[in-house]
């Protein structure tokens, strides 16, 4: 891997953590290059070792996480993977909270709240911020105090808006994660996360590090079996032995983590057309369909003049094991969608593509059905594709993850819009 490491000219360290260092790159401002250590700590660095291969482990999993969270459509501060154990990011300034986000009860939580059994569930999540402060041992904090410690990061002021993006944002994380790991049958426990300002565009996005020292993950929801990094704040002393323990577990999650970026059984949408003429409005669902992942077919077909035609088009797609969700685009009466509903066991959407001059009058043909139909009516065609994308994203969690970024996405978007209206009539 050396070539690619000669291709980089590293700057000055800017900065140094127990675990990492950062490095400005000479010929690409506005990118740092974060190289992990083989050290491992506990206890705000009370514990530290070196582990041999850590920090290649650790490089691997951070990457594969800020992947599988990017294609998502989380805005992070990872570029890309650099060498075994470096890769190159944004250059944030970082906002000194730890943000934590609890499923089950454990650790440090059942010791600040006395009562509480191990393995309280928290639905809808429990979120705790800590002051970065290892003289002080990571203090907890509320959301007043981190408002009024009047931060500035990068040029960004840190408001109201800011925290309440960055609490949304932990919790879609969290989410994201908590889902894909679900898939290895792992209960995602905890996790810590930081956030940074990217000190070109002024946005907030998750930076530094997500490893296996920010998580508690226990296979099959058993704490018996943890995988993180706590099998190493419990030992009772530090011998060799010990450490490949430590070290194997480490290496499970970097293997087992790969895997979250694996496509499970995909499924498709088949449009079907009643004509070429609706051409444009299919093409806007196979678009939407494609911005989720979704793999979309288009076909013509019409209910009307060729029945035993629709028919045989459907049974192709219910005979090969593919699910598959049919959506069915015809203008005017829409027979298409209530006799394919009426023939599969498949979900039907019909989204006709209704004109100004009959629109009124034609949509009941999509509304009014006999009974034993279950097909729905969805208008847009990016609404019908989100749709389609919703009922995949039951089973399929990067599909679901998309779903989830997006939603948080729109949320932040009228955030800022909100920020930015309040600012110009101030």
């Amino acid at each position: 891997d050396s070539s690619s490491t000669q291709k980089l000219k590293l700057g000055q360290k800017l900065n140094e953590g127990k675990t990492k260092e950062i490095y400005s790159l000479v010929d690409q401002p506005g990118l740092v290059l974060v190289q992990s250590k083989n050290q491992i700590t506990a206890g705000n660095a009370v514990r530290k070792d070196q582990m041999e291969g850590k920090a290649a482990i650790a490089n691997r999993t951070t990457s594969c996480v800020f992947k599988l969270l990017q294609e998502a459509g989380i805005k992070t501060a990872f570029v890309e993977q650099h060498s075994d154990t470096a890769f190159i990011a944004v250059h944030c300034e970082m906002i000194p909270i730890e943000w934590v986000c609890r499923r089950v009860a454990t650790g440090s939580f059942l010791k600040r709240n006395p009562g509480v059994k191990e393995g309280y569930r928290f639905s809808p999540l429990k979120l705790e911020m800590f002051f970065k402060d290892d003289a002080d041992n990571d203090p907890q904090w509320s959301e007043e105090q981190l408002l009024v410690a009047n931060f500035s990061l990068a040029g960004l002021a840190i408001s109201q808006c800011e925290v309440d993006i960055m609490n949304r944002s932990t919790v879609a994380i969290f989410e994201i994660l908590e889902r894909a790991w679900a898939t290895q049958n792992c209960t995602l426990v905890d996790m810590k996360i930081e956030f940074g300002v990217n000190v070109t565009t002024k946005e907030v996005v998750l930076a530094d590090v997500v490893d296996n020292d920010s998580w508690r993950l226990w296979p099959a929801g058993d704490r018996c079996q943890q995988k993180d990094k706590q099998v190493y704040r419990d030992l009772k002393e530090v011998t060799p032995e010990a450490m490949q323990v430590v070290k194997r577990n480490f290496e499970w999650v970097s293997e087992k983590v790969k895997l979250l970026l694996e496509n499970p059984a995909s499924g498709r949408v088949v449009v079907l057309m009643g004509s070429t003429s609706d051409m444009v409005h299919c093409d806007k669902i196979r678009k939407a369909c494609g911005s989720y992942g979704v793999p979309c077919v288009l076909r013509v077909t019409s209910a009307h003049k060729g029945p035993d035609e629709t028919l045989r088009i459907k049974a192709e797609y219910e005979g090969d094991g593919v699910p598959t969700v049919f959506v069915a685009v015809a203008g005017r009466s829409n027979g298409l969608g209530p006799v394919i509903s009426g023939n599969t066991a498949y979900p039907v959407i019909n989204c006709p593509p209704i004109t100004a001059d009959w629109g009124a009058q034609d949509v009941w043909s999509s509304l009014r059905m006999p009974s034993g139909l279950g097909c729905s009516t969805v208008l847009s065609p990016d609404a019908a594709a989100q749709f389609a994308a919703q009922i995949f994203g039951l089973g399929n969690h990067l599909v679901w993850s998309k779903l989830r970024a997006s939603m948080l996405n729109t949320w932040v978007s009228l955030k800022i819009a909100d920020k930015k209206l309040q600012s110009c009539s101030l």
